[in-house]
């Protein structure tokens, strides 16, 4: 209950007004201790007591990021959403500097663009010190007008993401604002004037140009300075244009310099895919003739193998075919002549061989020859 936002309050920015803060600083300031005993039950009265009790501002501090009593009290104006007189009479209050920068704060969170620049520029010729505490616990010297720029200037204070606004020179081309003018302005319209009236005539004459050129306050002088500032703004606006148009022309530029390099990268891969699959098909070739090789060899080798133990197989019968297939053909007739001498002639050796009687041992031929003359068979020996 203590951590709710009030049912009365409006949503801003189409969202509960404490979710300007970031969740893990919200949760942060919801444990912390000055929430729990020195926040609870505060109303928009009460309020302004706590707030000028303040000393210092800041975000978070420490290893923890503890959050400091600045914090803890926006998030309870956020809680309880105070009206915006009050918020108004925070920033016009010059006695407490913490409570006018409290209101100033949380009018930059919660206010629109016009109420931001209209309360908050005149914050500018407020030069009192403020004691700031950094995100290593120490504090920091800093003045309320360095305060209001940040705040007006920057997207991040206070560990808080500021929400957006639009330029000062955009609302003054829409005649929401008018054109700012500084507090030190009148100040020198009274000097000039009282130089003017000190001078005698013939010097005002004398120096007339420089007088309007420089101090006086001469049609010429304001018809110049609306000129400037005019030009100023232009410039401002031209500058802009300008900056937009490069960056879209260098958005262009990295979009076509990525469709370039996605080209490339996508002509490179069909080229490797390419000669890969040369080299696939290459490599594929020389497998296939290397297969064919490697089988002639076996075929040939299993052929020879083959012959070799057929011929071992076949031992001497082998060896006496081929002797008989070699012997060449005889002539017609030569068998009728030739052929019964030669015959004659193995019986002849064969008788000799069977006799016994050619024995190298002269006395074993003898023996032989008696046995063949008795008819008996040869001595073997």
């Amino acid at each position: 209950m203590a951590n709710r936002t009030d049912p009365a309050a409006k949503s801003i920015r189409g969202t509960n007004p404490q979710n300007l803060v970031e969740k893990i600083l919200r949760s942060k300031i919801y444990q912390n201790t000055y929430w729990k005993e020195q926040c609870f039950g505060l109303t928009a009265e009460t309020l302004v007591d706590k707030a000028m009790e303040l000393d210092h501002l800041g975000g978070t501090y420490g290893g923890n990021r503890k959050p400091t009593p600045f914090m803890c009290l926006v998030m309870k104006m956020l809680q309880i959403q105070p009206e915006k007189e009050i918020v108004i009479e925070f920033i016009k209050n010059e006695d407490y500097k913490y409570v006018r920068i409290l209101g100033a704060f949380y009018l930059r969170i919660t206010g629109s663009d016009i109420d931001v620049y209209r309360y908050l520029e005149p914050l500018y010729n407020d030069y009192r010190k403020l004691r700031r505490k950094l995100a290593d616990g120490q504090f920091t010297l800093t003045h309320v007008d360095e305060v209001i720029d940040e705040l007006l200037t920057k997207d991040y204070s206070c560990d808080i993401a500021l929400p957006r606004v639009k330029k000062r020179w955009t609302l003054e081309s829409l005649g929401s604002l008018e054109p700012r003018r500084s507090a030190l302005e009148e100040d020198f319209e009274e000097e000039e004037e009282k130089e003017d009236n000190e001078q005698p005539v013939d010097e005002i004459e004398d120096k007339a140009y420089e007088k309007d050129h420089y101090r006086g306050r001469s049609p010429t002088r304001e018809r110049d300075r609306d000129r400037r500032h005019d030009s100023h703004r232009h410039r401002d606006r031209d500058y802009d244009r300008d900056y937009d148009r490069d960056y879209d022309r260098e958005r262009g530029r990295g979009r076509d310099r990525d469709r370039d390099r996605e080209r490339d990268r996508d002509r490179y891969r069909l080229r490797e895919e390419k000669d890969y699959g040369r080299d696939r098909e290459g490599r594929e070739r020389e497998r296939r003739e290397k297969d064919r090789d490697r089988g002639r060899r076996r075929s040939h080798s299993r052929s020879r193998s083959r012959s070799r133990d057929r011929r071992e197989h076949d031992g001497g019968d082998y060896r006496k075919r081929h002797a008989r297939s070699s012997v060449s053909p005889r002539r017609h007739g030569d068998g009728l002549e030739d052929g019964e001498p030669k015959k004659k002639k193995k019986k002849e050796k064969k008788e000799k061989k069977d006799d016994g009687t050619d024995h190298p041992d002269p006395e074993i031929a003898e023996a032989n020859k008696l046995r063949a003359a008795l008819g008996l068979k040869p001595l073997r020996v």
